[in-house]
C-alpha cells in the first residue's frame, strides 16, 4: 500500500523550492544541474522532471511552456511553507507551548550574540504589541 503524501514539501521538494526561491523561472535541466552543485544531491534528469510535475500537482509550483520545455517557479512563499511546518512542529512535539519551543531551540542550538539581540527585539516588540 502507498504512503499517504505528506501535507508539507518532502525534504527533496524543499531543496527545490529553495534554488527556485533563489532565482525563477528556471528549466527542469538548471533545477537539476543547481540540486548536483549547491545541494550535492545528484538525481536523474527524469527524476527531477517527476518531482517537479509532483510539486505542480501539489499547488506548490507553476510551470510555463517556453518552446519544448517547462520553466518552473515557486507558487507558495517560504513564509507560508516555514509557517506550516513550524506550526505543525510546535502542535506535536511541543504540545502547542511556543516557549517551551523556543526554549528548547536556545538549549539546543549555538545562538551567536547578534542573534540574540535580535531575539531580544522580537520579544520586546511582541511584548508591546499585547500591551
Amino acid at each position: 500500500m502507498a504512503r499517504p503524501g505528506s501535507e508539507h514539501p518532502t525534504k527533496l521538494e524543499l531543496e527545490i523550492l529553495k534554488i527556485l526561491w533563489e532565482e525563477s523561472p528556471l528549466p527542469v535541466r538548471e533545477v537539476r544541474a543547481k540540486l548536483e552543485s549547491e545541494a550535492n544531491r545528484p538525481l536523474a534528469h527524469s527524476s527531477v522532471i517527476t518531482t517537479l510535475n509532483i510539486m505542480y500537482d501539489k499547488g506548490l509550483l507553476r510551470r510555463r511552456k517556453a518552446g519544448k520545455s517547462f520553466l518552473f517557479s515557486p507558487k507558495v512563499e517560504k513564509d507560508q511553507i516555514a509557517g506550516g511546518i513550524m506550526g505543525d512542529l510546535l502542535s506535536r512535539l511541543f504540545d502547542g507551548s511556543p516557549s517551551a519551543m523556543m526554549l528548547n531551540l536556545l538549549e539546543t542550538t549555538d545562538i551567536n550574540s547578534r542573534e540574540l539581540a535580535e531575539l531580544r527585539k522580537l520579544i520586546t516588540r511582541k511584548a508591546k504589541e499585547q500591551s
